[in-house]
């Protein structure tokens, strides 16, 4: 007998057995057990997260030969058949290979005939966004009216690419990422059934390998399973998946908090030789200072993996928040960007030296120097958040700073500094009803005019912190804040002195005596809501030609 995959062997054949989306399955039992069935049901959500699953299991309850369930039987032939993939009146169709209309037009042709065997004639439709415009447009007439023995069953990946109209006459359910504690979980219960050893170490790396998807996780698990020998050990997998031993991970975020690059240097060297894949250690560098942020913040993390809530709590107390949102912003900058490097152990010794060298200095000491040769970054910083909670300036000396290609930072006039960084578009007018507050350590604070609220995008915030970073020559967040700002915000600042010319426009005009005269004589009124203002570009083209 041929052997069956892990990821089909434990497909989950009813509600009760599906692991995660109980929002998604609440929603489908009311809806079987009260009666209240829609036509069209769309299932949306990234690869392995149960979207196919939770739509044959769907298929089952509408035609068990039990009745309409939210529990169907799994012994009648009708379930038996669905779980086969041999029932009649299931027709699963792959749109990535059937986009063509014709292909739409010869699906929905049947449509009217009859089930025969079952209670409904069920279409399932898998990747329904890479049908063609022609094909939405065959199907939609069939969505709109269909008869009543036809159920569709859609799912996407990509949801943004179907047409509203398609959209507007189903019922959408977003499937969510299982969580790595939910997806280890289910590999353990899986491996104790399947009798198979696995240390909870190795399966834990599985489950983030994973990235929400369940059935990858049981792919790793089966190549896992083979490449351990049956005894699934957590040195054997993280060979076969190229990740990092989470104590170095930690060896780096103590050696970054001692300013330590020598020892950042020696560590990486010693990571070398195992092979590894660097994007997934910035991944869980990045993943770390998130949970140590967490932790800074409420005290403590609900931790699933394996640092420990007071490795946490320790780094924790040796970085301030200010190093921690830098050493964060700046791992993810890196991993964006590593493939641009000329190899990727360079690309991340950069990105851990940068860490060092933009790192917020003492009051009074020089902002992370690197001595001679590279080998050691002196960057001193305090580890208290009330230290890091003062404006930190950038001290190096003009020479130094003109060679470095930096520009000094000092609290400078928003409304200009708007103009000398090149701001436009949609990200000056958010930046324009802004007022600067303050500056502590690599983050500059605004005030938002609330009235100015749905300016506020996370892709216009990003464009902002990344003009100012470019523009200073260091790494710069932003936090925008609603609130009636203590200085002027440039808009308001523009507003005010746009009616304070007005009103100097209109007293001009009532005092001149020719605007007098012709108001005497014809009883005429000055109409002010007609005055507009002239930018000085067009003053000064009034002024030459005259």
């Amino acid at each position: 007998m041929s052997y069956l995959v892990l990821a089909r062997k434990w497909r989950p054949k009813t509600f009760s057995d599906t692991v995660g989306q109980e929002h998604v399955l609440r929603a489908l039992v009311n809806a079987l057990e009260s009666g209240r069935l829609h036509h069209a049901y769309l299932f949306a959500g990234t690869r392995g997260v149960g979207k196919t699953t939770i739509a044959r299991i769907l298929a089952k309850a509408l035609n068990c030969e039990t009745g309409v369930t939210a529990e169907p039987c799994g012994t009648c032939s009708a379930c038996k058949e669905i779980d086969e993939g041999r029932f009649i009146d299931l027709i699963e169709v792959d749109a990535a290979s059937k986009t063509k209309v014709d292909d739409t037009r010869d699906l929905l042709d049947n449509v009217p005939y009859a089930p025969a065997r079952g209670r409904y004639k069920v279409y399932l439709i898998d990747e329904v966004h890479m049908l063609s415009k022609s094909s939405f447009n065959a199907l939609l007439k069939t969505l709109e009216e269909p008869p009543p023995h036809v159920k569709f069953l859609l799912a996407t990946t990509d949801p943004q690419k179907l047409p509203v109209t398609v959209l507007s006459r189903c019922l959408q359910f977003n499937l969510t990422r299982l969580t790595p504690r939910l997806i280890q979980d289910r590999l353990e219960y899986i491996c104790k059934a399947e009798g198979i050893e696995a240390e909870s170490s190795s399966l834990a790396m599985i489950a983030r390998a994973a990235d929400g998807s369940m059935r990858d996780a049981l792919s790793l698990l089966d190549q896992a399973i083979a490449y351990c020998g049956g005894n699934v050990e957590q040195a054997s997998v993280a060979v076969m998946l190229g990740t990092i031993d989470r104590e170095h991970v930690s060896r780096l975020i103590e050696l970054l908090a001692s300013g330590d690059a020598a020892g950042i240097i020696a560590a990486l060297e010693e990571i070398d030789t195992q092979f590894p894949d660097y994007a997934r250690l910035l991944e869980d560098l990045a993943r770390d200072l998130q949970k140590i942020a967490v932790c800074q913040v409420v005290g403590s993390i609900d931790d699933d993996e394996e640092l420990s809530n007071e490795h946490i709590a320790a780094l924790a107390e040796s970085l301030s928040a200010a190093d921690v949102q830098l050493f964060y912003q700046t791992a993810l900058i890196g991993r964006r960007d590593l493939h641009l490097a000329p190899d990727p152990r360079g690309g991340v010794e950069m990105t851990l030296l940068r860490m060092l060298a933009f790192r917020p200095a003492q009051a009074g000491q020089s902002g992370g120097p690197v001595a001679a040769g590279g080998s050691q970054v002196k960057a001193a910083a305090s580890n208290t958040p009330a230290a890091a909670a003062k404006p930190l300036q950038a001290k190096l000396s003009d020479p130094a700073r003109k060679a470095a290609g930096q520009t000094q930072w000092q609290d400078p006039d928003w409304k200009s500094l708007m103009t000398e960084i090149g701001l436009s578009g949609a990200v000056r007018l958010l930046a324009g009803n802004c007022a600067l507050l303050r500056r502590e350590g690599n983050t500059l604070f605004l005030s938002l005019d609330p009235r100015s609220e749905s300016m506020l995008t996370r892709q216009r915030k990003e464009a902002l912190s990344t003009a100012l970073s470019d523009h200073f020559s260091e790494p710069l967040l932003v936090d925008i804040s609603m609130g009636e700002a203590v200085a002027e915000t440039p808009m308001q600042e523009e507003t005010r002195l746009a009616d304070e010319r007005i009103e100097a426009a209109i007293e001009s005009l009532e005092s001149d005596p020719n605007v007098q005269a012709l108001k005497n004589m014809f009883d005429a009124e000055l109409k002010t809501d007609s005055i507009e203002l002239i930018n000085p570009t067009q003053d000064e083209q009034i002024r030459s030609r005259e």
